[in-house]
């Protein structure tokens, strides 16, 4: 592959180089003495930021979809209202659910009265321009209820991919895609 496309080899390299780099630099130091409120964020296992980025822009980024992301682990609304801004938009606005910062909250109600236990790792998280990618993986056990359907502590592990828009440090816009099938067999609501 690298004889026919040798440019893509070497910019693949030179990327991977890159984001090596930035992830260790975009990591909050682990000396500090004092503890802080994004001690207690979701950490992504991997982190990718676009270099020409001005850092107080990528770290307010990250601040703002890590926040997010917890807030699906925590229930915390408090954590959805920090992260979201007041004209946040759903672009993939499921049927039923309601515009703006009610619909996350509406879903993460619902979501946590089926898996109370739920948990959102953050795999992947790639920051571009003023987009930020995170690739979610959700576990816990079905011992709530969902839909009239009471759980009998069914194993829950599904992912989920979001991309979000931010200005100012709050995500002004997403565009998210669940696999709701994986997950509704879990549940036993829909057939394997």
């Amino acid at each position: 592959m690298s004889r026919a496309f040798p440019f893509v080899s070497q910019v693949g390299a030179a990327f991977a180089a890159s984001a090596v780099m930035l992830f260790a630099a975009a990591l909050p130091a682990t000396a500090a003495a004092t503890s802080s409120p994004e001690d207690h964020l979701v950490k992504p296992q991997t982190l990718i930021v676009d270099h020409t980025l001005p850092k107080k822009q990528a770290d307010a980024q990250i601040r703002a979809a890590r926040t997010y992301d917890t807030f699906w682990t925590t229930g915390d609304e408090a954590q959805a209202h920090a992260a979201l801004a007041e004209n946040f938009t759903d672009r993939t606005l499921p049927p039923g659910r309601p515009q703006g910062i009610a619909g996350p909250l509406a879903a993460s109600r619902a979501f946590h009265a089926a898996v109370p236990d739920v948990k959102a790792s953050v795999e992947q998280m790639i920051v571009a321009g003023d987009r930020v990618v995170t690739h979610l993986h959700f576990t816990g056990h079905f011992t709530g209820t969902f839909n009239g359907t009471q759980g009998t502590g069914q194993k829950v592990d599904f992912i989920a991919t979001d991309i979000y828009r931010i200005r100012d440090g709050k995500i002004t816009d997403n565009w998210h895609l669940e696999d709701n099938l994986t997950f509704l067999q879990q549940l036993g609501v829909v057939a394997k």
